[in-house]
C-alpha cells in the first residue's frame, strides 16, 4: 500500500484565540489557549485518518515540546523513521486565531529544523510512494541541500508532492530550479500560488505554474470556501467548495493536502479525491485548533446524499 513519507517539519502549537490582534506594544486577553502538535503533523494527521500509512522522515526533539509531538504521533499511528534527537528540543509556533478566523503565526524551529543524508537514508522509499516536501524545508541551512539532493536520486515513480507555504516566493532560487522538474504534485493555497508566480488572479497563476513544472504536475490550487482548482497543464478543473459555518481555519489546507493525497493514493480521480479534500476542508474549519482534520467516516458521511 502507498505510504506519505513527510520531509517537513513537526512542531508544537501554542493556539490562542482573540477577538483581535493589539497594535504594536498593545495587549489583549484571549478566549483560549492550548499546545497542540502542528506543523507538518496536521498533513500526516490527515492523511493517516483517512486510510493511508504515514511515516514521519524528519527530525523530533528531546523535551516538552518533543514528547508532546510523539504522542500525538504516536496517537494518530504515525511511523517516526528517527530517534530523538538529543541536546534540543522540538520547535514551538504561537498561532493566534481572531473572531474573523484570520490566523498570525510567529515561529521558533528546533531539531526539526535539522536533516542530514544520513537522516534520509534511513527510510527506502517504495515506489508506489509518495514523498511529501514543504517549501519551509527550502529555507533550513541545515536541511535543504541534503534534502534536495535526496529527492533528485529518487526513482521517477516515487510522487514528489510540494507544498510551497507562504514563505517560498519564486521559482529562480537554485534549489527551487533545482526540485521543480521532480515535483509530481502542487499543492497550494490561492495567495501561494500568487505569490510563487506574480500572477494578479488564481486562473493566471495556474497558466504561470504549468510554464515552471513538468507537463504532467498535478495542479491542486485551494480557494477557500470556493474549492479549488485541480488539474495538469490546460485541462483544469473548478471543484467548488461546501458552505459551512467557520469558527477556525488553521488546519484546513493541511487537512485538504492530505485527504487530496490519501485520495489519489487510494486510486480515486483527481476531481474526486478534490472533492473529499475540499469536505475535509469544510469540516476543519468547524472545528478548534490546527490538527483537525476528519476521519474517513466522516468525510462519507458529509458527502452522502
Amino acid at each position: 500500500m502507498s505510504r506519505l513519507l513527510h520531509t517537513g517539519q513537526v512542531i508544537v502549537d501554542l493556539v490562542m484565540a482573540l477577538d483581535t490582534l493589539p497594535a504594536t506594544g498593545g495587549d489583549v486577553l484571549a478566549q483560549s489557549a492550548s499546545f497542540e502538535t502542528g506543523g507538518g503533523f496536521n498533513v500526516m494527521a490527515a492523511a493517516r485518518r483517512n486510510g493511508m500509512p504515514v511515516v514521519y522522515l524528519g527530525r523530533h526533539g528531546t523535551g516538552r515540546f518533543g514528547d508532546l509531538a510523539r504522542a500525538a504521533m504516536q496517537a494518530d499511528g504515525i511511523d517516526m523513521a528517527l530517534a530523538p534527537s538529543s541536546g534540543k528540543d522540538t520547535g514551538l509556533c504561537v498561532a493566534l486565531t481572531e473572531a474573523s478566523t484570520e490566523r498570525t503565526f510567529i515561529s521558533r524551529l528546533g531539531a526539526e529544523g535539522e536533516l542530514s543524508a544520513e537522516d534520509l537514508a534511513s527510510v527506502v522509499p517504495c515506489a508506489d510512494d509518495y514523498v511529501y516536501v514543504s517549501g519551509y524545508s527550502l529555507l533550513l541551512e541545515g536541511k535543504a541541500q541534503p534534502l534536495i539532493d535526496w529527492l533528485l536520486a529518487l526513482p521517477r515513480t516515487i510522487a514528489v508532492v510540494f507544498d510551497p507555504g507562504p514563505l517560498a516566493k519564486g521559482p529562480n532560487s537554485a534549489l527551487m530550479v533545482a526540485l521543480l522538474p521532480r515535483i509530481d504534485i502542487w499543492t497550494s493555497n490561492g495567495p501561494e500560488a500568487l505569490a510563487f508566480t506574480g500572477a494578479a488572479d488564481i486562473a493566471q497563476a495556474l497558466t504561470d505554474l504549468a510554464l515552471h513544472l513538468p507537463a504532467d504536475t498535478l495542479l491542486v490550487v485551494r480557494d477557500g470556501p470556493n474549492g479549488c482548482w485541480v488539474g495538469r497543464g490546460a485541462q483544469i478543473e473548478h471543484v467548488p467548495g461546501f458552505m459551512v459555518q467557520a469558527v477556525d481555519s488553521n488546519g484546513a489546507g493541511d487537512a485538504h493536502a492530505g485527504v487530496m493525497i490519501a485520495g489519489l493514493a487510494q486510486g480515486l480521480e483527481p476531481v474526486e479525491s478534490a472533492r473529499r479534500a475540499n469536505a475535509a476542508a469544510a469540516l476543519a474549519v468547524t472545528r478548534w485548533g490546527p490538527a483537525t482534520a476528519p476521519t474517513g467516516a466522516e468525510v462519507d458521511a458529509f458527502l452522502k446524499p
